[in-house]
């Protein structure tokens, strides 16, 4: 994503600026390459800030999930920082993949038939999120990232294998062994129920 938004900041219409922003969780065990970080924005003119955080006790915090505790916190940083230096957008990099089984999860799990929006405004603050990777497969993703010699940072999380998103990409490659085409299936659906939702919408006279 750092390479897809460097590239369109040098376009001057529409111009925009770009921040890459790493965050570390002191509970888990980094192998951050912060030089290769740094060389790798600076090749597409993207400033690198980095911050480190903890996961800090909180009310029914043996009731979270350990993989919402870690995101939750690192996402918290992720808005103070976006504040404070006067960003009105934060891009993460959600390829299609996870949108689809965070659809999974949702409706397993939750009782609803929902996901990631690619673009969302929030309620709080001045700030949108948006989702530039949503069209990418992951496998496209990490074939271009091969090509290019994309070099992968190391987080060991002992939860890396055992969270319900290990357990919804299991789901997603059973379902491709029955149909093939499950993803663009799902993907429509999504779409289908998005069109929905703006066709309840009431219309202004």
């Amino acid at each position: 994503m750092v390479e897809l938004l460097g590239r369109q900041a040098s376009i001057f219409v529409p111009r925009i600026k770009v921040t890459a922003l790493h965050v570390r969780v002191r509970e888990r065990n980094y192998k951050s390459d912060i030089h290769y970080l740094q060389h790798h924005c600076e090749k597409f003119g993207v400033q690198l800030l980095v911050r480190d955080t903890d996961i800090l006790p909180i009310e029914n915090a043996k009731e979270k999930d350990p993989c919402f505790l870690c995101s939750w916190y690192r996402r918290k940083v992720l808005f103070d920082v976006a504040q404070e230096i006067g960003c009105n957008k934060i891009a993460l990099g959600h390829h299609r993949d996870d949108i689809l089984e965070t659809l999974l999860m949702n409706t397993v799990f939750q009782g609803t038939f929902s996901s990631m929006p690619p673009k969302l405004q929030m309620n709080k603050m001045p700030l949108e999120i948006i989702r530039p990777l949503c069209l990418i497969d992951e496998d496209d993703i990490r074939t271009y990232a091969e090509l290019t010699g994309y070099q992968q940072q190391t987080v060991l999380c002992p939860y890396e294998h055992t969270s319900s998103r290990t357990d919804a990409h299991q789901w997603m490659k059973h379902l491709q062994r029955i149909n093939p085409d499950i993803k663009s299936s799902l993907w429509h659906a999504l779409r289908v129920r998005e069109q929905d939702c703006i066709d309840r919408l009431p219309r202004s006279r």
